[in-house]
This record gives C-alpha cells, structure tokens and sequence, in this order.
C-alpha cells in the first residue's frame, strides 16, 4: 500500500518542485524593463539589433567591417546563402578533402533585394574565388587564423567587387569546416 502511495506522490512532489524552481527563476517585469531603459527618463540606452530567423535575408549590426560612410548611418544588411559553399581540395590529381562554408554578404538596405535576385551569379563569383584559394594552398595547414580569415575576405570581397560592383560592402563567414578524406 505504501509503494502505491509512493509511487503517486514521488511525480506529484517532483513536479510542484520543478514548477515552483521555474518561478523562483523567471524573471520579474520590472527588473527586466529596468534593465532595457523601461521605466527611467533620460536613459540612454542603445537600440537592440533586429535579428530574423525566418528567409534567407535579415538585418544585423556588425561593427566589424564599415566601408563608407553611408553605411554607416544605418545598420547593415545582411545576404545569406541559402545553402553552403562546398569547395574541393585536390592535390596532385587526388581528392584532398572538402572545404565546407556558410557564407554571408553585407550590403545597404537598397541594395538587399538586387542581391537576392542576383544570387546564381553572386555563387558563381564567389565559388570561382574559392577554388582559386583552395588551389593555391589557401585551405592548407591552420586556415583559422585572423591573419588567413582576413585576407580570404578581402579576396572575397574584390572579386565580388570586381564582377558585381560596389553593392556588396563585406563578406561574413558564419561557418568553416575543413572534411579530410
């Protein structure tokens, strides 16, 4: 009889334990407004960057690259690729691996949506660039490094900004994966 009592108790105590922990840990309304500049006057408190999850085009604020002034004024636009870059390292005539790459273009408001309907040629531009790195040895040895990442931008962003003009402002690289074989 007690292991039956037991058995109903244990879940119950469990769960009046858990929802009161959850309680004791959200957060209460007027701390969390203190907090974003809610209640007070004369605050000073930054815009939050807007982020959006849904599609392929969202907004974000990157202090990392500001190429004009005009850029500047407002937060940049951001261009994601719907689907990774795949860049093959051959050496010798043999498979070498995979380089792997989510890749990400920044640009102004205005020039988002022409990016978007440009976005096979953009691919092309960018994959073309990729394979000449790749068989330069660009992708060899530690390609993590800030020194490495900075130039592979930089030669990102040329040949975009040869072929496609000055519409694109900088390159993010959102994922890197080196696959060996």
């Amino acid at each position: 009889m007690l292991k039956k009592i037991l058995m109903i108790l244990v879940p119950l105590i469990a769960f009046a334990a858990g929802a009161f922990g959850g309680l004791q840990l959200k957060p209460d309304k007027e701390i969390s407004q203190a907090g974003h500049g809610g209640g007070e006057h004369g605050s000073h408190a930054e815009p939050e960057d807007e982020h959006s999850d849904s599609g392929q085009i969202s907004r974000k604020h990157d202090g990392y690259h500001d190429a004009n002034k005009q850029a500047a004024k407002e937060p940049p636009q951001t261009f994601t690729f719907p689907s990774q870059f795949f860049v093959p390292l051959v050496r010798r005539g043999d498979s070498d691996g995979m380089m792997i790459m989510t890749i990400s273009l920044q640009t102004t408001h205005e020039e988002l949506e022409q990016l978007a309907q440009q976005e096979h040629r953009l691919r092309d531009i960018l994959l073309r660039q990729l394979l000449i790195i790749a068989n330069t040895g660009g992708f060899d040895g530690n390609f993590t490094t800030e020194g490495r990442q900075r130039s592979l931008r930089r030669a990102l962003l040329e040949a975009l900004q040869k072929n496609f003009g000055e519409n694109v402002t900088g390159i993010l690289i959102e994922d890197i994966a080196r696959q060996d074989t």
